[in-house]
């Protein structure tokens, strides 16, 4: 239970696509001009997420690594179909109004982001948490920039006004720039919320997941670092195994030559006796 709860906490908390990890920003942006289209967008992932980590993580032992991104593709592929035309056949209105972002979800970094750092190399049921814990803070990320968007650009919330009838819709928060705003403040926000836990002591850190690292500061102490140390530690025997032939090879040359010079010294010598 405890890991089931870590993978929940960790997708809507702690390592949220949105607003930690910075991920899927283009429906992000996209998508959310009002409440509804984002939790939309956010369940429809969160089902192709879940349902394609379940897939991937019972066919890890299968998939050979050389082809497993096509793989991870073909499975994606395949439930953003069946999650299409569902919506297309019972929700009409969301499937209009989601457009061309619904089969970009097989292409999306948050979904082979997960099939590559977790739901590959790790059993089925931790799967499954992981991508329903990434779907539920990936639906609450686009839920809350909806409502912000749609309340202050439209004076509704899910539809319905709420907002008195003097006030006056600001119309840029349902155009793009109000998109970029909107994510920008909420993302401070989160930020300040995590800076003044830590100033009372309190563990805001991330549960390690995949590499394990923090990716906020990962150009310093994360992964990029450690790719390179592995790289470095990597190619150094690689450079002594590629150098020893070479010093072998010239040993031997220097010994032929000596061998020669001592050859040439020893048929002067001769003549001259």
């Amino acid at each position: 239970m405890n890991s089931v709860k870590e993978r929940l906490v960790n997708g809507i908390v702690k390592e949220n696509p949105t607003f930690v990890l910075m991920l899927g920003m283009c429906p992000t942006l996209a998508v959310t001009t009002s409440a509804v289209n984002g939790l939309g967008m956010g369940l429809t992932t969160m089902v192709v997420l879940a349902l394609s980590n379940v897939f991937i993580s019972m066919l890890r032992n299968i998939i050979p690594d050389k082809v497993r991104i096509p793989a991870f593709i073909v499975i994606i592929a395949s439930f953003v179909t069946m999650v299409e035309l569902l919506l297309q056949g019972f929700i009409p209105f969301l499937y209009d109004a989601l457009g061309i972002y619904i089969p970009l979800i097989v292409v999306n970094c948050i979904i082979l982001g997960r099939a590559e750092a977790y739901a590959y190399k790790n059993p089925v049921i931790p799967s499954l948490f992981d991508g329903i814990g990434m779907g539920l803070g990936f639906s609450v990320a686009l839920t809350c920039i909806g409502a912000v968007r749609e309340l202050l650009g439209a004076g509704t919330l899910f539809g319905i006004g709420v907002m008195p009838e003097s006030f006056v819709p600001v119309s840029i928060f349902i155009m793009a720039p109000g998109a970029f705003f909107v994510l920008a403040v909420l993302t401070a926000i989160q930020n300040k919320v995590k800076i003044i836990g830590e100033r009372k002591g309190k563990d805001m850190s991330k549960i390690q997941s995949g590499c394990g690292n923090d990716c906020l500061k990962c150009s310093d102490t994360g992964c990029a670092k450690r790719l390179i140390d592995e790289k470095a530690e990597t190619a150094e025997p690689s450079r002594e195994k590629a150098e020893k032939p070479k010093k072998v090879r010239k040993e031997i040359e220097i010994e032929e030559i000596m061998d020669e010079e001592t050859e040439t010294t020893g048929e002067e010598e001769n003549e001259n006796a």
